[in-house]
């Protein structure tokens, strides 16, 4: 089991991710915001990219799964260019991460 952190704020998204990753065994904290890297006891990191800094992000001591919307490229290489490991789709967010989660935590 690992403790993720869900940077989500969109409360129907949260918790679809909340119950995607609580099936699979997860303990899931919503926030609207990340804290700060010294208040940080998570394994894992997903977050929405529109409602949050990709540099940010990538600041916090845990792998993260980003998202977008499929058609904002701009939020997507902004993603990248930060860091983060794993950068999707919203779309396939939603349909995988159970797997991404699974992926990245090893």
């Amino acid at each position: 089991m690992a403790r993720v952190l869900a940077v989500v704020p969109d409360l129907m998204l949260s918790s679809r991710v909340s119950a995607a990753l609580g099936a699979a065994g997860h303990e899931v904290t919503v926030r609207p915001v990340p804290p700060s890297p010294e208040d940080f006891p998570f394994d894992l990191i997903v977050c929405d990219l529109e409602a949050a800094d990709a540099d940010e992000i990538a600041a916090l001591p845990a792998p993260a799964i980003a998202f977008y919307s499929h058609v904002d490229i701009e939020v997507r290489d902004r993603g990248r260019e930060a860091g983060l490991e794993l950068v999707v789709p919203r779309s396939r967010m939603a349909r995988e991460l159970p797997d991404l989660a699974a992926g990245l935590l090893g």
